[in-house]
C-alpha cells in the first residue's frame, strides 16, 4: 500500500506555534474533553463497582483488565486496518461507540438492572474502541502537522491528557460525593459526543489511501510491522521498557481505589482529590519535555524520564491516613513527571522515525506488548490483593516498577545524546 503523505498543511507562524493551527486546535480540544471523561471513568467505574455493587477486590481489578484486554486480543489486526482505512471517520465512530457504552450504565442503574457483568462489558467495549482510536490518532497527527511540528504537537496533547488525570478523578470524586458514582459516567458519555463533533469540524483533507494489493493478506501486513519493531534496536528496547513499566504502573493503580477506600477509609471525594494530585507531575513533565529533550538530547531525556518513573514508586506503599497521604502524593507526582517526559519524547520519535505507511502497524505492534501487559498486571494485582491483602499487592507492584529503568541501559540509548532521525540503512 502506498504511503499516505500530508497534502494540506495549515500555515503556522513560529511566533504562535500550533495555537494558530485551526485543525490541530480542534483535534486538541476533542482529545482534551474525551480524556477528561475517560479519567472520570478510571475512578467512577471502580467506585460504582465498590459502592453500588459491592464488588470484590479481584472483580475491581478485572474491570481494569477488561479495559486493556483488547490491545492484547485485536491490537495487531487493528493496526493493519488503521493503515488501510481513513483515520478521522474511524475516530468519530469510536467516539460514538464509547458514548453509547458509558451511557448504558446510568440507564440500567436507573432501571435497577446494573450488574458487575455489564460493567465488564462496558469496559471491554470502550477498550476495543480505544484500540482503534489511539492507533488512528497516532497516524493522523502527522497528516495535520509537519515533522518539525510533531514534538510541539505531542507535548501539547500529552500536557492536556495528563491534566485530565488531575481534573477527571477530581470531578469523579466530587460527583460521586454529591450525586453518586453512576452519574459521573453520564458525563463521560457526553465528552465522547463532544469529541466526535469537534473531529467532524476538521477541514484538512486526509490523502486518499491507495487500495491495498489484493494479493497482500492482512497477516502479511501485520508481520511487516512486527518485523520492523523486532529488528530495530531503539523501538525494541523502548517496547520492552514500556511493557515492564506498565506492569508496575497498572498493577498498583488497579487496586489503588480499593486500598484508599477500604484500607485507609477515605471518602470518595478525597480519593478523587488524591488521585488527581498524584497526576500533577504529568502536566509539568509534558510542559518541560520538549525543552528538556532540546537541552539534554532526546536519548538522555528518555533516560531521565525513566529514572523519575521508577524509584519514586517506592513512596506509594507508605500511604497512611492524615499526613501519611503526602507520600503517595509525592510518589505519584514524580512518577507522572517521568511518564510524561518519556511519552512525549517517544511519541515524537516514533512518528518521525517510522516510515509513514508502516506507522499504524508499528504503533500497534509496540502497544501490543506495552498495553497487552496491562490486563495481565491488573489481574495479577487483583489476585495478590485477594490472597495477601491490597497493601501487599501495591508493595509488590511498586517494587517492580522501581527497577524497570535498568532495561533502557541494555540498548543503545545509553551511548547517545539524541535518538536517530531515521533507521540505519540496511
Amino acid at each position: 500500500m502506498t504511503a499516505a503523505t500530508r497534502t494540506d498543511r495549515s500555515p503556522v507562524r513560529p511566533s504562535r506555534g500550533l495555537l494558530r493551527h485551526r485543525d490541530f486546535r480542534l483535534l486538541w480540544a476533542g482529545q482534551t474533553v474525551s480524556s477528561i471523561g475517560s479519567n472520570v471513568t478510571t475512578v467512577a467505574l471502580p467506585l460504582v463497582a465498590v459502592a453500588v455493587l459491592d464488588a470484590s477486590t479481584f472483580q475491581v481489578a478485572v474491570l481494569t483488565a477488561a479495559a486493556w484486554l483488547p490491545w492484547l486480543v485485536i491490537g495487531l489486526p487493528a493496526g493493519a486496518w488503521v493503515d488501510r482505512l481513513p483515520r478521522r471517520p474511524l475516530m468519530v465512530v469510536c467516539d460514538l461507540l464509547c458514548a453509547l457504552a458509558f451511557l448504558s450504565v446510568p440507564v440500567t442503574a436507573a432501571l435497577g438492572r446494573l450488574t458487575v457483568e455489564q460493567l465488564l462489558l462496558v469496559a471491554l467495549g470502550a477498550g476495543t474502541a480505544r484500540v482503534f482510536f489511539e492507533t488512528a490518532d497516532q497516524v493522523y497527527l502527522p497528516v495535520l502537522l509537519r515533522p518539525e511540528q510533531l514534538p510541539e504537537g505531542n507535548a501539547k496533547l500529552q500536557a492536556t491528557q495528563t491534566a485530565s488525570y488531575v481534573v477527571g478523578p477530581g470531578i469523579a470524586g466530587l460527583i460521586a460525593q454529591l450525586t453518586g458514582a453512576v452519574a459521573a459516567l453520564l458525563l463521560d458519555a457526553l465528552t465522547f459526543l463532544l469529541s466526535a463533533v469537534l473531529l467532524l469540524r476538521i477541514r484538512t483533507a486526509e490523502p486518499r489511501l491507495t487500495r491495498p494489493d489484493r494479493s497482500r493478506s492482512l497477516r502479511r501486513d501485520i508481520a511487516e510491522g512486527l518485523r520492523f519493531v523486532v529488528r530495530d534496536p531503539y523501538l525494541r528496547v523502548l517496547t520492552v521498557f514500556g511493557a515492564a513499566s506498565n506492569i508496575g504502573l497498572t498493577g498498583y493503580q488497579a487496586v489503588l481505589v480499593v486500598f484508599l477506600v477500604r484500607e485507609l477509609r477515605l471518602a470518595p471525594g478525597l480519593v478523587g482529590v488524591l488521585v488527581g494530585v498524584m497526576s500533577v507531575g504529568g502536566i509539568i513533565g509534558a510542559l518541560v519535555a520538549t525543552a528538556l529533550a532540546r537541552r539534554c538530547g532526546t536519548a538522555r531525556a528518555m533516560l531521565i524520564g525513566a529514572a523519575l518513573t521508577g524509584p519514586p514508586a517506592l513512596l506509594i506503599p507508605l500511604a497512611a491516613p492524615g499526613v501519611g497521604l503526602v507520600w503517595p502524593a509525592l510518589g505519584g507526582v514524580l512518577i507522572g513527571l517521568g511518564v510524561a517526559i518519556g511519552n512525549v519524547v517517544k511519541g515524537a520519535f516514533r512518528q518521525t522515525y517510522t516510515p509513514h505507511h508502516l506507522l499504524g502497524r508499528v504503533t500497534v505492534s509496540m502497544h501490543l506488548l506495552n498495553f497487552g501487559a496491562i490486563p495481565l498486571a491488573a489481574v495479577l494485582a487483583g489476585a495478590l490483593g485477594a490472597r495477601y491483602g491490597v497493601g501487599t499487592a501495591i508493595s509488590v507492584m511498586t517494587a517492580w516498577l522501581a527497577i524497570t529503568p535498568l532495561i533502557l541501559l541494555i540498548g543503545p540509548l545509553r551511548r547517545r545524546r539524541d535518538l536517530p532521525a531515521a533507521p540505519a540503512a540496511s
